[in-house]
């Protein structure tokens, strides 16, 4: 399974490598293509194993102690509403990773923040085709981040697999009429602004070039005509 984790604060980092926080410590490395590196992305495989029509219940996927640091990095992303993003199939999926709760309550040292430990990946299914897929945070699975305390995590996620009479044709169809999906919201400056450059540099060397050959042109036309006029006299 290919993972991207993706946030709405217009950046992206690997798979659960929150600001240098990596809950995956043994996840490979995906090979980007062009369109990918230009997108701003970065892939990896995540551990999740998500066999055909096989549904899975609570399967723990590793451990992971955070450190302080760890927790104050997390109520961050949690704060600006970070969520990740996956690809199964080549179908994406989005989840938030934790939640704050305020209760009513104005001042932030209120709040409580949590970090969900569960994912429920639900896939609809035609005959032996993959037509669907979403992805659910269980909101009675979280462990609670609010202190600056280090924490003991477990990360589990469980499969359910649903036929449906969707036609594997039209399974990109709620994607391309949605106008709301997380992925509209990242804006990837760095990757627009280092197209940008490296196009007006490229435009600078051929003009360069482009000068010095129609120079030498002129040079050489200038000199045909004095020795034409030469000639004449």
């Amino acid at each position: 399974m290919t993972q991207r984790v993706s946030f709405n604060a217009t950046r992206s980092h690997k798979s659960c490598s929150l600001l240098s926080l990596s809950i995956f410590d043994h996840a490979k490395e995906k090979k980007e293509a062009l369109g990918e590196v230009l997108n701003g992305d970065q892939l990896i495989s995540a551990p999740y194993e998500l066999k055909f029509k096989d549904d899975k219940d609570s399967i723990s996927v590793c451990n992971k102690k955070l450190t302080k640091e760890d927790v104050k990095k997390l109520r961050s992303a949690f704060e600006k509403d970070y969520y990740f993003q996956m690809y199964y199939d080549d179908l994406p999926i989005w989840g938030f990773i934790g939640k704050v709760v305020k209760e009513g309550k104005c001042d932030p040292s209120d709040f409580k923040y949590y970090l969900y430990k569960h994912i429920v990946f639900e896939i609809l299914y035609n005959k032996d085709r993959v037509v669907e897929i979403n992805a659910r945070m269980d909101p009675h699975s979280v462990v609670d981040v609010t202190e600056d305390t280090e924490v003991d995590v477990e990360f589990m996620y469980a499969v359910k697999w649903k036929e449906t009479d969707t036609l594997f044709e039209k399974r990109m169809d709620k994607y391309s009429m949605s106008s709301s999906l997380p992925h509209h919201l990242e804006i990837h400056w760095f990757s627009i602004i280092n197209s940008c450059v490296t196009v007006l540099l490229l435009t600078g060397f051929l003009a360069t070039i482009l000068m010095r050959v129609l120079k030498n042109d002129f040079v050489k036309y200038a000199q045909d005509e004095e020795a034409a006029d030469d000639q004449e006299r």
